[in-house]
């Protein structure tokens, strides 16, 4: 028997190799996916497993750039790809082309992935949602300048209000790039002087048609737009990201229209009933007043003006006459108090003892009178006072114990 040839590791990697990827260049995988992760790089790499098996595969960048969702643990998926076996370690891999997530199609689950992260985000939150301007200055259209959705906007907005000042910003609304188109207007269009509401979207189509509406870059931008947005995405049935964050979602684009400005006839029509109203309330507050007017012109103070005059002037004349009264009879006892005193007085006055034939006699100079001959020298002058005239003398002989 001849023996077999002998072979490196490195000719027998190289052998499996062309085996194994000539024999599957292409494979449909069905499996769940565990342990991913995404370098740096961009790639992906992870485990496809079922109940008793698994193998490892990876996504490429530029087929990860490609998904509309995103790649991540117990996700249940076609991989679609060729299997790879790399020489150095021996191993074996599967190069994921396409993934097919099973039971949901891949943008309804990009959808729902992108629906969960920015709902905990609070970025459908009612509270945080913004009052549109009732009467806006200016209005900023965010879509295609050619498209049916611009035509019924701009319809809608002018049969409703004449007075409209709309300004279009241009962008793609699908395909390639479109996303960051609208995402880059919403983030600029607060430099357009005076507009003060946007209006975004497009007309109805298909799913692949309005997802840059569902694009995570669009939505964050409708968010941190610092004007209120008006989501008008397709038909009434197609709900985007975009119609979640805005502060309004219209069911069309015309229904945009008649959310972002008033029916110019019903304001017409609620100013006369405005004006009506403030007529009857004006005409109601006349009419009370005037009531209250002839109702102040019938008092008797009104009619009969001089009988209170002439009520006062009594009341003045009897206080008047009381307070003379009371004044005189004041006057009189002060009269007959003053009498009594005088009285009083003139029988003390020494002036009295003067006229029942007694003197009063002053030292010279003074005016106390002399009650003792003590209170005199030899030689000192004296003043006696007679009922009568004076006598000046100059004492001669005082006799202190003297008698009368």
């Amino acid at each position: 028997m001849e023996k077999p040839p002998v072979i490196s590791v490195s000719q027998l990697s190289t052998l499996l190799k062309s085996v194994v990827e000539l024999a599957f260049p292409c494979v449909y995988v069905s499996g769940e996916i565990s342990n991913c992760t995404q370098a740096a790089s961009g790639h992906y790499y992870l485990t496809l497993k079922d109940e008793s098996a698994q193998i490892r595969a990876v996504i490429w960048r530029g087929t990860a750039q490609r998904l509309r969702f995103k790649v991540e643990d117990g996700l249940q998926a076609i991989a679609v790809g060729s299997i790879e076996l790399y020489e150095a370690r021996g191993t074996y891999q599967l190069i994921i082309e396409q993934l097919i997530p099973q039971g949901l199609g891949p943008l309804e689950l990009a959808f729902r992935q992108l629906h969960d992260k920015l709902a905990a985000e609070g970025l459908f939150d009612p509270d945080r949602k913004r009052e549109l301007p009732r009467y806006p200055r200016r209005i900023a259209l965010i879509t295609s300048p050619t498209g049916a959705a611009v035509r019924d906007m701009l319809q809608v907005i002018t049969r409703r209000w004449k007075q409209s000042h709309i300004v279009i910003v241009p962008v793609l609304v699908q395909g390639d790039g479109a996303a960051a188109q609208i995402a880059a207007a919403l983030r600029r269009v607060h430099l357009i002087p005076e507009v003060d509401v946007v209006i975004t979207g497009r007309g109805g189509g298909s799913l692949e048609d309005l997802w840059p509406f569902n694009e995570e870059i669009v939505a964050r931008a409708i968010h941190a737009c610092p004007l209120p947005v008006i989501s008008a995405v397709g038909h009434e049935i197609d709900v985007s990201i975009s119609d979640l964050v805005a502060d309004r979602r219209a069911l069309t684009p015309s229904e945009a229209g008649e959310l972002v400005v008033p029916q110019q006839d019903e304001i017409r029509a609620e100013l006369g009933n405005l004006r009506q109203r403030l007529t009857q309330a004006l005409q109601t507050k006349a009419s009370r007043a005037r009531m209250q007017l002839e109702s102040l012109a019938n008092r008797r103070a009104f009619t009969h003006p001089a009988e209170r005059l002439h009520a006062q002037q009594q009341r003045l004349d009897e206080l008047t006459e009381r307070a003379v009264r009371a004044l005189k009879n004041r006057l009189a006892t002060a009269r007959q108090r003053t009498q009594a005193m005088a009285s009083q007085l003139d029988a003390l006055s020494p002036l009295n003892v003067v006229k029942r034939g007694y003197t009063l006699t002053f030292e010279a100079g003074q005016r106390t009178p002399l009650r003792a001959a003590s209170q005199l020298h030899i030689g000192d002058r004296i003043d006696t006072y007679l009922t009568t005239g004076r006598v000046t003398s100059r004492v001669e002989d005082v006799a202190a114990d003297a008698q009368l």
